[in-house]
């Protein structure tokens, strides 16, 4: 992909800087294909298929395709992929439900920037066992427990993973339209799931100390419009830190590049693009020279924590550029899927702490 067709958002990102931040995860790649944390860390299943994403709105679709061929590679007969890998070595053997769910959203993500409808016609099988798995994970008031060791599943569902697979979900139906196997299963799921998130806040564990659990079922599509809106006016004071991204807990002094990054996703979903490309500005002291992404800062004493610069932060600073600018095919990703989200209705937030 030429230069001139990468994402860029003037004043906060050029698109010679957009495809640093590619390459500085594609050198962090495995020859195998997998997409670690950073160098010589470990690979989960959901960041890799983010940092998948990234590389494919920078144009870099052979290291791509590495990814997602990795992916096929990895997973296991009943559709799911175990939590952790190390050097190519399963190092967590529990399965993340939500982990599964994502491959759905990247080859869907793919689809639409490449066009390559053969590649995802190959991906579909992969797809389809995972977004099986998901919904054979779903609980009786619509939640979708977030954790499967072999056959035990773990009777707990959680509202950031919840909303993540609610648009994992929307991603399969498109991908099933598409490819001309409709999954009228997948829809009822989806549905039930999307209620449960509006409806039947008891059903899940809240983690309302955690920015995601704030802005991810925004994120995810299954609240728009006025209650979108209402809902990130809650608690934005309680998140959102002047002009250097937001905390990713609310009661400690650090901000998050990638959180910061997903919030102005949500904000561009609901139309908010003025605050979206201001905080997109105010996460930009945590790049690096060679343009990757430290994971985050502790503001009370100006240290970066962890010390650690993360694939899947500048994988998230790439799609927020690209969402913002209107770039690739892709661009929408998580703006177009909120088919069953229904404005006038909050998620009411229970605040704990």
């Amino acid at each position: 992909m030429p230069p001139g067709e990468l994402p860029s958002v003037p004043s906060v990102l050029t698109r010679r800087q957009c495809l640093q931040t590619a390459q500085s995860i594609a050198a962090a790649q495995e020859s195998s294909g997998a997409i670690p944390w950073f160098a010589d860390g470990h690979t989960d299943p959901w960041d890799h298929i983010e940092s998948a994403m990234a590389l494919t709105v920078a144009g870099l679709r052979d290291e791509a395709v590495a990814a997602y061929t990795w992916s096929a590679r990895t997973q296991r007969a009943d559709g799911s992929w175990p939590m952790q890998f190390r050097d190519g070595e399963i190092e967590n053997a529990a399965t993340d439900v939500n982990f599964c769910a994502y491959i759905a959203t990247g080859v869907w993500h793919y689809l639409a920037v490449t066009g390559d409808t053969a590649f995802a016609a190959d991906l579909w099988p992969v797809v389809s066992a995972a977004i099986d798995l998901v919904v054979a994970s779903q609980g009786d008031h619509g939640e979708i427990y977030w954790l499967r060791d072999g056959d035990t599943v773990l009777p707990e569902a959680l509202v950031t993973g919840s909303a993540s697979m609610y648009h994992s979900i929307g991603a399969a139906l498109q991908l099933a339209r598409r490819l001309g196997d409709p999954r009228p299963e997948w829809e009822s799921a989806r549905t039930r799931l999307g209620t449960a998130l509006r409806e039947h806040p008891e059903v899940f564990t809240h983690k309302d100390r955690y920015s995601m659990d704030w802005y991810y079922p925004v994120l995810g599509g299954a609240l728009r419009g006025q209650a979108g809106h209402a809902r990130i006016a809650e608690r934005w004071d309680t998140f959102v830190v002047g002009n250097i991204g937001i905390r990713c807990v609310s009661d400690r002094p650090w901000v998050t590049g990638a959180e910061t990054c997903e919030l102005v996703l949500s904000l561009d979903a609901l139309g908010d693009r003025d605050r979206a490309r201001q905080l997109l500005a105010s996460m930009q002291h945590l790049r690096e020279t060679d343009g990757s992404y430290w994971t985050g800062l502790v503001y009370a004493d100006g240290k970066r924590w962890p010390v650690e610069r993360t694939t899947w932060t500048g994988a998230a600073v790439i799609l927020a550029a690209d969402a913002l600018s209107r770039t690739t095919a892709g661009n929408g990703i998580f703006r177009d899927l909120a088919a069953d989200a229904v404005p006038g209705r909050a998620i009411p937030v229970r605040v704990t702490g």
